[in-house]
C-alpha cells in the first residue's frame, strides 16, 4: 500500500488533518509534528504518493524539512500560516506541488483532496505539442511535478501521429506557432476524430492578438493558456480541465451503461455495433450478431422476486462479459442482451455460446433465496443484412426458433 506523510506541529490542525485524511484517504497515512519525527518516517522502506508538510515546525523552523521531502523525489504540498509574492514565487520554483494557507476547513479538505488528484493524475497521459525546446521542457517538468504522464512532440504534425497512433493520450496541450502544422490545423483535424469526452485540449501562445483565445475555443479547444504563465495559473487550469474532462466521462458512461448490469446498454451496444458493422462491409469481413433471452424469467421473478430476478440478470452478465469482453455487448431489453463478433462467422460464435450454455446450465446464482439455476437461449445471425436492424431482426427470429424448440439452445443461420 502506498503511504502519505503529513507533517504539522499545531495540535488543532493536525487533528483537522487526521479526520479529513481519515475520511478521504485510502493509504497508509503517517502523521508526524516535528521534523525529527518526519525523518524517522521517511527512513522508513515505504512507497511513498506525497507529503503534506508545514513549512515551519518547531525543528525546522525555515521551510528545511520541505526541502528534505522534496529531496527524497516525494511531490510535497506546503501548508503555511502566510506567505507573500516573493515566498510563493520561490516555493513554486523549488519544485513543490502547491501551497495551501491555513485558513480553514476548506484549505485542509483542499490539501488532503490534492494527494488523491496526485494519483489519479499518474493514470492520465499528456501531449505538449510545442516547438520551443525551452518552454516544451518548462511545462513537462510542471506536469511530472503533478504525476501526469507525459509524451513531447515539437511540431502539429508529430503530436497528430502521436496521439492518432496512442489511444491513450487523454489531454493535448498545443502552442499556436509551429512549423508543419500548427495548434489552429492540429486542434481542426483532432476535432474531427476525437470529441471533448475523448481528449481535452488547451491552446497556448504568446502571439499579441487579443481574439486569439476565442479562435481556439471555436476551432475546438476546451481552454487557453497566454504565455508567460505563472506555476499556479499553469496549475489551476490543468487541474480545472482534468476535473472537467473527469466529470464529462463520467457523465458519458453513465449515459452508456446498464445500471443494474455495469455493462453497455441499448445505446451503448446500437452505436458500437453500426460502426463495426460498417468496417466488415468496407472489408468484406465477417461478423456476426447473438441474441440471447434468459429463459423463463418471469418464472423466476414470480416465484423468487424482482431483487432476486435482478441478481439473475447481473450474474449472467458478469459471465458473458468474462466470456465475451473482448467482443461488442450490452444489456438491450429486460432479460435481453446481446453481442456482436466483429471476424467471427455465425456458426463460430455459435459454438462460443455453446460454451457459455454448458457452463449456465451446470451452474447456480447464490442468492438470499438459495441457489437458483437457469438456462438461456440464443439466436446468431450474420452479415449480409440491412444495416444493424436488419441483423437484430434476422437474430431475433432464430431466437424465437430456439425458444420454440424447447429453450436452452443456440440456433444460427449462416
Amino acid at each position: 500500500m502506498q503511504s502519505v506523510l503529513i507533517v504539522e506541529d499545531s495540535k488543532m490542525v493536525l487533528k483537522v488533518l487526521r479526520h479529513v485524511a481519515r475520511k478521504t484517504l485510502n493509504y497508509d497515512v503517517v502523521f508526524a509534528a516535528t521534523a525529527a519525527e518526519a525523518k524517522a518516517a521517511l527512513a522508513q522502506d515505504k512507497d511513498w504518493l506525497g507529503a503534506i508538510v508545514d513549512l515551519n515546525l518547531p525543528d525546522a523552523p525555515n521551510g528545511e524539512m520541505v526541502d528534505v521531502v522534496l529531496e527524497k523525489g516525494i511531490p510535497t504540498i506546503v501548508l503555511t500560516g502566510r506567505v507573500d509574492d516573493a515566498r510563493r514565487d520561490e516555493l513554486m520554483r523549488h519544485g513543490v506541488v502547491d501551497y495551501v494557507l491555513k485558513e480553514g476547513l476548506y484549505s485542509y479538505q483542499y490539501a488532503v483532496n490534492l494527494i488523491n488528484r496526485l494519483y489519479r493524475n499518474r493514470s492520465i497521459k499528456v501531449m505538449v505539442a510545442e516547438d520551443s525546446n525551452v518552454t516544451r521542457k518548462f511545462i513537462v517538468e510542471l506536469l511530472n511535478r503533478h504525476q501526469f504522464q507525459v509524451a513531447e512532440a515539437e511540431n502539429g504534425r508529430e503530436a497528430l501521429e502521436a496521439i492518432l497512433a496512442d489511444g491513450d493520450i487523454d489531454m493535448l496541450l498545443t502552442d499556436y506557432n509551429m512549423p508543419e502544422m500548427d495548434g489552429f490545423e492540429l486542434i481542426h483535424t483532432l476535432r474531427y476524430k476525437y470529441e471533448k469526452t475523448d481528449i481535452s485540449i488547451i491552446g497556448l501562445s504568446s502571439a499579441d492578438d487579443k481574439y486569439l483565445s476565442a479562435k481556439f475555443i471555436k476551432n475546438g479547444a476546451n481552454d487557453f493558456l497566454y504565455k508567460p504563465f505563472s506555476h499556479e495559473e499553469f496549475f489551476c487550469r490543468i487541474m480545472q480541465d482534468v476535473e472537467s474532462m473527469e466529470r464529462m466521462k463520467k457523465l458519458h458512461a453513465m449515459a452508456y451503461t446498464d445500471a443494474l448490469t455495469e455493462i453497455g446498454n441499448r445505446r451503448f451496444f446500437i452505436e458500437k455495433s453500426r460502426e463495426q458493422i460498417r468496417l466488415a462491409e468496407q472489408k468484406q469481413k465477417p461478423l456476426s450478431l447473438a441474441i440471447m433471452d434468459i429463459d423463463y424469467f418471469k418464472h423466476i421473478n414470480d416465484q423468487y422476486g424482482h431483487d432476486t430476478g435482478d441478481m439473475v440478470l447481473a450474474s449472467f452478465a458478469q459471465s458473458l462479459q468474462q466470456k465475451f469482453g473482448r467482443f461488442i455487448l450490452g444489456r438491450t431489453g429486460g432479460e435481453e442482451f446481446c453481442v456482436l463478433f466483429p471476424g467471427l462467422p455465425a456458426e463460430r460464435a455459435a459454438q462460443l455460446l455453446d460454451v457459455l450454455r454448458e457452463q449456465i446450465e451446470n451452474d447456480f446464482v447464490d442468492t438470499p433465496e438459495g441457489d437458483i439455476g437457469y438456462t438461456f437461449s440464443a439466436g446468431v445471425a450474420q452479415l449480409p443484412a440491412i444495416e444493424l436492424e436488419g441483423l437484430m431482426n434476422q437474430a431475433d427470429r432464430l431466437l424465437y426458433q430456439a425458444k420454440e424448440g424447447g429453450r436452452n439452445s443456440v440456433v444460427y443461420h449462416s
